[in-house]
């Protein structure tokens, strides 16, 4: 097994060279945010859709396009408003009176990178024309099916604090989601730097270095990333903890949850984890990397009680809880 773990140790170290060169150059453009541009990588690597949330004027967006320029993919963006149509994502048939015929226009959906900017600004049926293409990676136009594009990621960004022409997003769609990002304020360094920087007359740019050979032979190195039997009972533990809550110091969360995490969390996890490992050059996970983006993989799988609102507890209080008592193995 030891032989195993550091072949797939070399084939990360090898297959991994273009993560530091990656993040150096979108940090020519995001300033600071390390933990938001690796899990972008995590999401693009592990197969997951990210949702990025946070107040407006946070790079959001800028973030999402930069990752795009770095990489020689399809990148289309979608911006999310009330009057916006399924028809206006996914494509629709058209009628050709002259022939009689329906034809096939596709939407943007159809690309690598899908940027779905505010998605919580359109209504439901909209929202939910993603469902199909998040999960089957296919699209369904009239009668016929179609697969979309190897790699297809979908980086959704919203705001939580303006409500007004604003739509929750229903829970079968936010349970597509690998990650769930809390984009932060900076640092006064970091702002200051962001100031000087867009100051300059010309804004900086990135250069695409990253092909969709690598990615793909870098995902295939990410599926083969070890995962000991004790971490794969750590994930378990974390997951299950959610849903119902053992006796002893976790007893009082189950007034404070009220659905927990699906089996999507735990396969999410566990993918997630084993793409934090490839960006950290192991060919292995330790229970570290799951309890550093196990935040991110679970916030938003958990559903709370009126009790917990009333107590004012989020789901990143009861997910902090969780990964406080678990025993580490």
């Amino acid at each position: 097994m030891s032989t195993d773990i550091r072949a797939i140790s070399d084939q990360v170290k090898q297959e991994s060279v273009f993560v530091e060169e990656v993040l150096a150059e979108l940090g020519r453009v995001i300033v600071g945010q390390r933990g938001l541009l690796e899990r972008l990588l995590v999401g693009l690597l592990g197969h997951g859709h990210i949702l990025l949330e946070g107040v407006p004027g946070l790079a959001k967006t800028l973030a999402v396009r930069t990752l795009a320029a770095a990489i020689e993919a399809r990148f289309q963006r979608i911006q999310f408003t009330p009057d916006l149509l399924p028809a206006d994502v996914i494509g629709t048939l058209i009628y050709s009176p002259k022939d009689g015929q329906f034809s096939v226009k596709k939407g943007p959906v159809f690309t690598n990178l899908l940027l779905a900017d505010e998605i919580n600004r359109a209504p439901a049926k909209v929202q939910s024309a993603l469902l199909e293409a998040m999960q089957e990676r296919q699209v369904t136009i009239g009668e016929a099916t179609y697969p979309l594009p190897e790699p297809f990621l979908v980086l959704a960004t919203q705001n939580p604090i303006e409500q007004e022409g604003t739509y929750p997003l229903p829970e079968a769609q936010v349970d597509r989601f690998m990650l769930k990002i809390k984009v932060t304020y900076p640092s006064r360094e970091e702002e200051k730097a962001v100031m000087e920087r867009m100051n300059q007359p010309a804004p900086p740019t990135v250069r695409r270095i990253i092909s969709l050979d690598q990615i793909a032979r870098a995902r295939r190195v990410v599926d083969d990333i070890y995962v000991d039997e004790k971490v794969k009972n750590y994930i378990l533990d974390i997951v299950t903890a959610t849903r119902a809550p053992a006796g002893g110091p976790l007893a009082s969360l189950k007034n404070l949850i009220r659905f927990g995490a699906s089996p999507r969390a735990t396969l999410a996890l566990h993918k997630a984890a084993q793409a934090f490992a490839f960006l950290r050059g192991r060919g292995y996970v330790t229970p570290e990397d799951i309890k550093s983006i196990g935040p991110d993989v679970l916030r938003h799988r958990i559903v709370l009680t009126y009790e917990a609102e009333a107590e004012e507890k989020t789901a990143d209080d009861v997910v902090q809880r969780i990964f406080n008592e678990i025993e580490v193995p």
